[in-house]
């Protein structure tokens, strides 16, 4: 803005990238909690009832288990080729390898699903009548495999629609919001108007005038979607995404072996 003696520059305050990590430390902490509880839990009753928990874990299908793993660890993969591609400046590059992973992610969600199918279409699932004619030991088991595996799905699915958000922002042309408040506009009223003005300072071109009645100046800016112009907060925000799906993955590495492979 501009009233031909003063000039009012507002400055937008840039991102805290140092903080938006820790924050999302501090969260993958408590999610290690989490399930670092269930584990040990799982640890208590494994020692207690190790024949039980033999018999139920052969009982799985390790095909699936194994395929579902490779599906994650592949999916890691795929993340952190986004994120380079993303520091790159390689928007498309980013965005397939966001879809390939959410693909990855879908085809992990169709295996359990079938897993969990046919275990529910034979009567076993906590509760039933099947279930409850077995062991106690194997009555234990299945729970916490349906609880822990379910609880893994849920933050798998959570994760598929982080990415999507992901994509979103990536792949959607960048922009720029600023809002001169009133407290501040309201110096300028009647005797000032809004400008555009070179990297000098030199006005280009007015924009409009702030007459008496203007009460806010709301300031969108969009521009083509080229890597020189990539919201530099969408990087930080997929990093931590990645974060939190590599976290997905390495609890799924300890599920696979305590409940398909150790029997």
């Amino acid at each position: 803005m501009s009233n031909h003696s003063n000039a009012l520059v507002v400055h937008k305050h840039p991102s805290d990238f140092v903080g938006a990590k820790i924050g999302m430390w501090l969260f993958l902490f408590t999610e290690m909690l989490l399930f670092g509880g269930l584990f040990i839990l799982y640890a208590m009753y494994r020692v207690r009832y190790p024949y039980e928990f033999h018999l139920a874990a052969a009982e799985l299908d390790v095909f699936l288990g194994t395929v579902n793993t490779l599906f994650l660890l592949t999916s890691s993969l795929t993340v952190v080729l986004a994120i380079e591609a993303l520091q790159r400046g390689k928007r498309k590059l980013a965005i397939w390898m966001i879809s390939i992973t959410i693909a990855f992610g879908v085809g992990f969600m169709v295996n359990k699903f079938f897993e969990w199918s046919a275990k529910i279409h034979h009567g076993i699932y906590p509760g039933s009548e099947e279930l409850m004619s077995h062991s106690g030991g194997e009555i234990v088991f299945y729970n916490l495999y349906y609880t822990m595996t379910g609880l893994h799905g849920l933050h798998v699915l959570i994760g598929m629609v982080i990415f999507g958000v992901m994509l979103y922002f990536i792949a959607r042309r960048p922009r720029q919001t600023e809002v001169i408040d009133y407290n501040i506009l309201k110096e300028y009223r009647g005797q000032a108007h809004l400008a555009l003005v070179n990297e000098k300072g030199r006005e280009i071109g007015p924009v409009a005038d702030l007459d008496e009645h203007a009460e806010f100046v709301d300031i969108k800016i969009s521009y083509e979607a080229v890597p020189g112009k990539m919201d530099p907060r969408n990087l930080i925000k997929l990093e931590n995404s990645g974060l939190y799906w590599h976290l997905v993955d390495v609890i799924w590495i300890f599920l696979f072996p305590l409940f398909y492979l150790i029997t």
